[in-house]
């Protein structure tokens, strides 16, 4: 294949997604539940849309993943294949800002605009994150943030922003092939060694554990 194949993976939720790039182009993709499943389904549906690409794992010259916030342990399973395959193939890994994908990750390119991308972080609140889209790509304006869930109306009103996110007036979910549409300047490299996700908050058994024992499990 005449331009070099990234595979791009995001597990910040309970949907598991895949894609395949040539260049800047999406080739293949494939999704999958991570949750209520007896066995790991992600690597299966890497798998797939590297058959559907014509492709190996051998093929790649880069593999790109979702940076959360989000799901725990998904996000784990995700960050673990991404290096596995980094690992054996001695390629290089970067990482990619969940939230962005749920803008850059639509069926089409949003319209010219600020746009809130907003998923769910439970305790009622969400992740959220202002972009812009600009000719179909899409450019980070703020950070990630953790918000009550009662905000986002006013906060996406003092930016003239619309909001991205599952049941919002833009329903999405993060994907992979997101990859395609984000700004260079929100995809980074990373350590192999010593990346982690960014959870976003703590794993609820820690919470649990700590309003148990009154401390942190990290401070003993």
């Amino acid at each position: 294949m005449s331009e070099p194949l990234t595979l791009g993976i995001d597990a910040s939720t309970y949907r598991g997604t895949v894609a395949v790039l040539a260049g800047r182009s999406v080739i293949a993709t494939a999704e999958v539940a991570m949750r209520g499943e007896r066995e790991e389904r992600l690597m299966p549906a890497i798998a797939d849309a590297l058959g559907s690409a014509g492709a190996a794992v051998g093929d790649l010259a880069k593999v790109v993943v979702g940076a959360g916030p989000g799901s725990f342990t998904s996000l784990r399973i995700g960050a673990a294949l991404a290096k596995g395959i980094a690992l054996a193939c001695e390629i290089p890994i970067a990482a990619m800002p969940s939230l962005a994908l749920l803008a850059a990750g639509a069926d089409n390119p949003l319209a010219n605009g600020r746009y809130l991308a907003i998923l769910d972080a439970m305790r009622g609140d969400v992740y959220a994150m202002l972009m812009d889209s600009v000719d179909g790509t899409v450019v980070a304006v703020t950070g990630e943030q953790l918000l009550a869930r009662g905000a986002v109306d006013a906060l996406a009103q003092r930016h003239d922003a619309r909001i991205v996110g599952a049941g919002q007036s833009i329903d999405a979910m993060p994907h992979a092939r997101g990859l395609a549409r984000l700004a260079p300047s929100l995809v980074r490299d990373v350590s192999l060694a010593t990346w982690e996700p960014a959870y976003g908050r703590l794993a609820e058994a820690q919470v649990k554990w700590e309003t148990e024992h009154g401390r942190s499990l990290t401070t003993g």
